[in-house]
C-alpha cells in the first residue's frame, strides 16, 4: 500500500471527521484500490465526449454498494449515493425494488 493509502487508512481509524475528495480521479483510484472508500456520490451527466478518465479504472477491488440517496433533476441528470455494502454478490440483476 502506498504512502498516501496508509495515511487514509490511519485516518480512518481516529474519531475525526468524514473524510471527502472532490474531484481528484487520481486520489480516488487510489483509495478505491486499497479498499477506503465507504461512500459514492456521483453526479451523472446525459451527455457522451468519447474520451476522459474511467472513473473504475485495473486495479479497483470488486466491492459492493447500495443506493442510500438518488434524485433525477428535470434535465436529466441523476444524482447518486451509494454507501459500501461489503464484498461482490453475484446473480441476476434486481430491477424492482420488491427483489
Amino acid at each position: 500500500m502506498g504512502g498516501d493509502a496508509r495515511k487514509v487508512r490511519e485516518l480512518k481509524q481516529t474519531d475525526g471527521p468524514d473524510l471527502y475528495v472532490f474531484g481528484s480521479s487520481d486520489m480516488l483510484q487510489t483509495l478505491l484500490q486499497n479498499d477506503l472508500v465507504d461512500e459514492l456520490e456521483l453526479m451523472i451527466f446525459p451527455i457522451t465526449l468519447g474520451t476522459g478518465k474511467r472513473l473504475f479504472e485495473n486495479g479497483t477491488i470488486p466491492a459492493a454498494f447500495k443506493v442510500t440517496a438518488s434524485q433525477v433533476t428535470p434535465n436529466g441528470i441523476i444524482c447518486v449515493t451509494y454507501e459500501r455494502d461489503g464484498d461482490v454478490k453475484t446473480g441476476a440483476p434486481q430491477i424492482n425494488e420488491d427483489a
